[in-house]
């Protein structure tokens, strides 16, 4: 308990090794989307380039294109979404020796398993894969807290239970509503040019090809909307943690929004502090934190204390900002104590909202419209930051998307991939991926599609070829396991060097 503490202390090493770990930290997390690309996109341009609609060059160039766009139109929903998973008192504590052991352990574990599969031509998931090692991250803390005995505790589980959902009835409804498509094309077109694989070289027709294209396009942008905001979303919190005075609110924030959170903030402290039930407001700020932290977590319980410690937190809030116009008027040094603020409030509204502790309709939405404006004004991604990982995506794609393209196109069907199962499996692959985004919920683009496409070839009665879709289903059935080992044990390895060179 004592290391652990100690380990969450501030981080204060000199700037110059502030620096490199800023920018290891940065260069990690963009590794990890430039390996992404590896996997996930490189699932979009197997269908165009095995059935000859573009050569690799232009296809993966194209990609790429829509990979930015879809980053660049991304709401960040997802992103958030993922840090969400993260054990809270690190998320508050990212600037701390903890804070920084937990993000290398949690994107080399990924990045390590993500590697492996790919050397094998595996379509494996890189959505199993973060989250797998941030689960791990997550168990090891808490067990180094609170030992064995708090091993529930670390994973925010309501949120991995809505996540892991996602990734498991993703592939099952590509399979499913791709084959249904492709025998409802069957039907419905009869021009048996559709129906062929192609010959040779040869292009397919130009109405073929414009179809194809346009699945590929939506693909990649889908992808490029939900997987590129995974990387963002850990840059941004290393930015937090980092560079406090900069990234921790979004400092471009206007008066209005800026004022409407001081208002809001002193309507909920008097709302917080009726619900304390005459519970005394904890003594320092650090009780205080300590409170939400505690309830935050997945065996929290709600009590006066928490009512009482969520009314000083807003009441702080309150007073920070009745002086300042914009948070640029705030001193460099609050602005991560205020975001942290934010963050313990905000969450705790929307577990009290999401488990009907939120049962008086005035107070459910003064509380839901505090929620909402904090994460405006801190839920936000730098538009360098999308740019960046939409060129590592691309850059992944170009460089390393014949491993699996050669498994997506050749070895999941025992017959060549004609331009109709592609088309239709390409087509739910965008429409599931697209559905997952606007839900904020992260799903994998290669089980989706190459699931997509085992339900094609079962519908045309092509064959399968089970070698490869028992590796697959081996893969995607040990990615959690072991990249929640693998995150575990990094984080444990992680905290003990960082002591032993002497970071506190």
């Amino acid at each position: 308990m004592d290391f652990f503490l100690a380990a969450t202390s501030t981080f204060t090493a000199p700037t110059v090794l502030t620096i490199v770990f800023l920018v290891l930290a940065v260069g990690l997390a963009l590794s990890f989307e430039f390996v992404n690309g590896f996997h996930d996109t490189a699932n979009a341009v197997a269908t165009v380039i095995y059935t000859n609609t573009l050569k690799a060059t232009p296809a993966v160039v194209w990609s790429g294109l829509w990979n930015l766009i879809g980053v660049l139109t991304s709401s960040g929903a997802v992103a958030f979404g993922i840090v969400a998973l993260l054990p809270v008192e690190l998320v508050i504590n990212i600037g701390s020796t903890a804070g920084f052991a937990m993000v290398f352990a949690l994107l080399l574990s990924a990045i390590t398993w993500n590697l492996g599969t790919w050397y094998f031509g595996l379509p494996a998931s890189s959505s199993h894969t973060l989250i797998g090692s941030i689960m791990g991250v997550g168990l090891a803390n808490s067990m180094m807290q609170g030992g064995i005995y708090a091993f529930g505790s670390g994973v925010n589980w309501a949120k991995a239970k809505e996540v892991g959902l996602a990734l498991l009835i993703s592939p099952v409804v590509g399979f499913v509503c791709a084959g249904v498509l492709f025998l409802l094309i069957k039907v419905l077109v009869k021009n048996p040019s559709l129906y062929k694989a192609p010959e040779g070289k040869a292009p397919p027709p130009w109405w073929i090809r414009i179809i194809l294209l346009f699945t590929c396009t939506g693909v990649s942008f889908a992808h490029g909307s939900n997987d590129g905001q995974k990387g963002m979303g850990l840059i941004v919190l290393i930015l937090v943690g980092i560079l406090p005075g900069i990234y921790a609110l979004k400092m471009d924030a206007p008066n209005d929004a800026v004022r409407q959170v001081a208002v809001s903030a002193l309507e909920l402290g008097g709302i917080f502090s009726k619900s304390a039930a005459g519970a005394t407001p904890a003594d320092a700020e650090v009780d205080s934190t300590k409170e939400i932290s505690a309830y935050l977590k997945t065996n929290g319980t709600l009590t006066p204390s928490t009512y009482a410690a969520l009314a000083r937190k807003s009441d702080g809030i309150a007073a920070a900002l009745k002086d300042s116009g914009t948070f640029q008027d705030l001193p460099e040094a609050s602005r991560r104590d205020l975001r942290t603020d934010f963050y313990l409030v905000s969450s705790a509204i929307k577990k009290l909202n999401k488990t009907g502790a939120l049962t008086d309709p005035v107070a459910k939405k003064a509380e839901v419209d505090f929620s909402t404006n904090v994460d405006m004004l801190t839920n936000y991604i730098p538009l360098w930051v999308k740019y960046a990982v939409a060129i590592s995506l691309g850059l992944g794609t170009m460089i390393g998307y014949k491993r699996i393209v050669v498994t997506v196109g050749e070895k999941i069907g025992k017959s060549h991939l004609t331009y109709g199962q592609g088309a239709a499996a390409e087509f739910v692959a965008m429409g599931t991926i697209l559905a997952a985004d606007h839900f904020g919920l992260p799903v994998s683009t290669t089980h989706v599609l190459s699931s997509g496409i085992a339900g094609t070839m079962a519908a045309n009665k092509s064959g399968l070829q089970m070698d490869t879709l028992r590796n697959i289903l081996m893969a995607w059935v040990l990615t959690l396991p072991v990249c929640i080992f693998l995150g575990a044990l990094l984080f444990a390895l992680g905290l003990n060097l960082l002591f032993l060179i002497g970071i506190r």
